[in-house]
């Protein structure tokens, strides 16, 4: 129990963040968790996986990642404890593997966009989005990256070292110089958290005003996201939860005291519409925004009159 404990804890206080990580972080804690159940009573073992599933699901509300990972895992059958544990670990090193070998292929589909000579810019910290980079220089391509700081967590600082450490040629700007600075863009890319059945994007905060300010620059704007980022429940119109994250992550509760008057607003994602969006690069393929139905349908398995309301596609 205790480590499973510290898995929701370090996904709910960002030390394991991306929403890709958290999901390939959950699904091996169900496993792993799912191999310390002391019990032979299959009913008692099923509801000590439905209990690490909902803390699990607890820690972020936006990352659809983490529900379809969790959900993915927690489709096991079996008649007895051992045939389930079985089928848990089966269901999430597959879930693991395909979520690596995902992103493998989001690179190789995304770089064939970028051109020699490119200047692009990203924002945030996405191991999708970096694997198109990380492509595009393999292959001998001399791209140029704009990264923002991505306040007030500063994943910008890990996505520069991630550059910096493939060689690729990367200025940091402050989140204010995106509009400045995309005169100089050429091309726009960056990952997301969750998408939903219309082909709109939730992301770090901070990413649809880039896709406005590219969209006004007449900038192509990408999208890297595995499937499992697309949002099956937005089917049925339920909106997909904003997380507000504490005052503290923008100014210290001691500076903050010194004020009668002020409040802080730390929402963690924002919503881009597909409008602004030009391409969607999954590993499947490169898909337009309006195609996320299909996405959810095909890939996820998940289509009306096929998904319980708890979230839970039907047996």
């Amino acid at each position: 129990m205790k480590q499973l404990e510290e898995t929701a804890q370090n996904i709910k206080t960002m030390e394991i963040r991306g929403a890709g990580r958290i999901a390939r972080a959950a699904a091996g804690e169900l496993r792993d968790y799912a191999g310390r159940i002391k019990t032979n009573d299959l009913e008692e073992f099923n509801e000590k996986m439905r209990y690490a599933a909902g803390l699990l699901l607890s820690t972020r509300p936006t990352a659809v990642s983490l529900p379809n990972a969790v959900r993915a895992v927690m489709r096991y059958k079996g008649e007895t404890v051992d045939e389930a544990r079985s089928e848990i670990k089966k269901l999430a090193d597959e879930f693991i593997s395909n979520s690596e070998n995902a992103v493998k292929a989001i690179g190789e589909i995304g770089e064939r966009r970028i051109r020699d000579g490119d200047t692009i810019m990203t924002h945030c910290n996405s191991v999708a989005a970096i694997s198109i980079l990380a492509a595009a220089h393999a292959k001998g391509k001399a791209i140029n990256v704009i990264a923002t700081e991505s306040r007030p967590r500063m994943q910008g600082y890990i996505t520069i070292k991630q550059l910096d450490a493939l060689g690729i040629k990367t200025t940091l700007i402050v989140d204010s110089a995106v509009r400045y600075l995309m005169k100089d863009v050429d091309l726009v890319v960056m990952g997301a958290d969750a998408v939903t059945v219309n082909g709109s994007v939730i992301n770090k905060i901070g990413t649809s005003q880039l896709a406005l300010a590219a969209h006004e620059a007449r900038k192509n704007v990408i999208i890297a996201a595995e499937t499992y980022k697309f949002s099956p429940r937005t089917i049925f119109g339920e909106l997909v939860e904003i997380e507000e994250r504490d005052s503290s992550e923008v100014i210290s509760r001691k500076k903050l005291g010194e004020f009668t008057n002020v409040s802080v607003k730390n929402p963690a994602f924002d919503v881009t519409p597909r409008e602004y969006i030009d391409l969607i690069c999954t590993e499947v393929g490169a898909i337009p925004p309006e195609m996320a139905y299909i996405i959810i349908r095909e890939y996820l398995g998940w289509e009306i009159g096929e998904m319980n309301f708890d979230g839970y596609q039907k047996r």
